[in-house]
């Protein structure tokens, strides 16, 4: 049961008190295993191309599918968290991703491979900013903090465990069985959603605008696109940057997202509402947000490179040397979380992005002669540094917002992340493989192309430290949003017009 600041306990749309641990249970679970699921399969992709005989560049198709129909979907999550009650679209969630993962089980081929996550995709875009949107609306200002530090601990746990878990599950059965042992676990969450789950948000049935969809379509789709075909792409002949699909799909992007915010600006009732950035805090939390996620993906995902090739250590033994930093970051989520409710954002951003930069910085002083201890200690200094980044910044941006904004404000939230997370991770390789070509070893020795590889790898850690050094110049700007105690509601502190 929830109670307000004011002492009074909350009621559901069904008249009911609002039972918040078993909401919070329900969509915690299943966002755990969706990104289990998610985040496991990338160890895989190796093996996948052996027995699927396909290209790497094929089966990454696998990622970038998923990260498209993200791109595609969660910006109208806005428009479906006001048509749709909590219930319809908890069970639609996980209807599409258990139904994604049982395809993706028994999947004999790539094709019904990619169908299956696509499907899994669906279901994740309907999830994540309905899990967001339920807990702005059913958990105080005074309180989020270490709700947001729940879910933190949920989004970074099960990208930890993840690979380790699939690289025993590799190494002693099949990739299938990534799928098998996620299954059950789904089934269940979904059942217990439909026993415990409530609608908790109104529904006011906005009108559906098929031009704004499919702007939002072709802009968001078309950036996501763009930078993982550029990232694809990158070192090889007319690929990366220079593939005249990455450059069409980008400015098709570009236009598209103009032609959307203006339509949206000029609707009395648009899609999503724009004016959400008219929140001071609101931007500046999103903005630390878009930078963290870059910092992220540009770093993490090349580090698993340099621990196989550079350092030259098994899929396994690269699963259990990412997973202390890993754990600390949930378990840190669960800290900051506390320590944002008590002092706000202030100071734990700042901190956090100083943190974030030196153990960049020192990334990029690695070598094929660097001891785990150090990667370890570094993986996990930079993960307490992003710990005490994003969901401090994130829940102070959104606890500035008035309640009718909460569904647009997850929806730019989340969709910009998924766009972060494409541009993170096509710099990242386009920067490795510019350090490799520039490397100046000698081509005779065994080691070059391990020594190649980890001096472009040095690049993206070195590029990740100066979008850390730019957050914190932005961080300066943060103050903690007043959330009105007594009536349970943030004072918006806008823009001026």
């Amino acid at each position: 049961m929830e109670v307000t600041a004011q002492g009074k306990t909350r009621s559901g749309l069904d008249g009911k008190a609002i039972k918040v641990m078993p909401i919070m249970i329900a969509l915690l679970l299943s966002g755990f295993i969706g990104m289990f699921s998610e985040t496991a399969l990338n160890v895989a992709l190796t093996q996948l191309t052996e027995d699927l005989n396909v290209s790497y560049a094929t089966i990454q198709w696998l990622t970038t599918g998923y990260l498209l129909v993200l791109g595609i979907l969660v910006p109208v999550s806005g428009l479906l968290l006001q048509r749709f009650t909590t219930r319809q679209l908890f069970i639609a969630a996980l209807v599409f991703i258990s139904s994604g993962t049982f395809i993706a089980a028994i999947a004999p081929t790539f094709i019904v491979l990619l169908v299956g996550r696509i499907i899994q995709a669906v279901g994740t875009a309907l999830l994540i900013p309905l899990m967001f949107n339920t807990i702005l609306v059913v958990i105080p200002p005074e309180r989020r903090g270490s709700a947001m530090g729940l879910i933190g601990l949920v989004m970074m746990s099960a990208p930890a465990i993840g690979p380790t878990i699939a690289g025993l599950i590799v190494e002693h059965l099949s990739w299938n069985w990534i799928f098998w042992i996620s299954l059950p676990f789904l089934l269940f969450a979904l059942g217990f959603g439909i026993k415990y789950m409530q609608n908790v948000s109104e529904v006011s049935k906005p009108k559906i605008d098929v031009l704004s969809i499919l702007l939002s379509t072709l802009g968001f789709g078309g950036i996501v696109f763009g930078f993982s075909s550029a990232g694809e792409g990158a070192g090889e002949a007319g690929g990366g940057w220079e593939n005249p699909v990455v450059i069409v799909s980008l400015i098709v992007g570009v236009i598209a997202l103009i032609l959307f915010s203006w339509r949206q600006m000029k609707m009395e009732k648009p899609m999503i509402n724009l004016r959400v950035f008219k929140f001071r805090m609101f931007t500046i939390g999103l903005l630390m947000v878009f930078l963290a996620m870059m910092i992220i993906l540009s770093s993490l995902v090349l580090l698993p490179v340099y621990l196989q090739r550079g350092l030259v250590v098994s899929v396994l033994a690269t699963g259990l040397i990412m997973l202390p930093g890993g754990l600390i970051n949930g378990a840190m989520s669960l800290v900051t979380g506390r320590l944002f409710d008590r002092f706000g954002p202030k100071w734990l951003v700042p901190i956090g992005l100083v943190i974030a930069a030196a153990s960049l910085w020192f990334f990029s002083s690695v070598t094929t002669a660097s001891s785990i201890g150090f990667v370890i200690a570094l993986h996990a200094c930079l993960m307490i540094g992003i710990s005490m980044v994003m969901m401090p910044a994130q829940t102070n941006g959104l606890n500035q917002l008035p309640p009718e904004y909460y569904p647009d404000g997850t929806a730019i939230m989340n969709t910009l992340q998924q766009v972060a997370g494409a541009i993170g991770t096509a710099l990242a390789i386009s920067l490795m493989n510019s350090g490799i070509i520039s490397f100046d070893g000698d081509p005779t020795s065994p080691l070059f192309a391990s020594e190649a590889l980890t001096h472009g790898v040095s690049h993206v850690f070195r590029f990740g430290a100066i979008i850390a050094l730019v957050g914190l110049v932005v961080s300066f700007f943060i103050k903690r949003v007043n959330v009105g105690h007594q009536k349970g509601e943030a004072q918006a502190e806008r823009l001026p017009h």
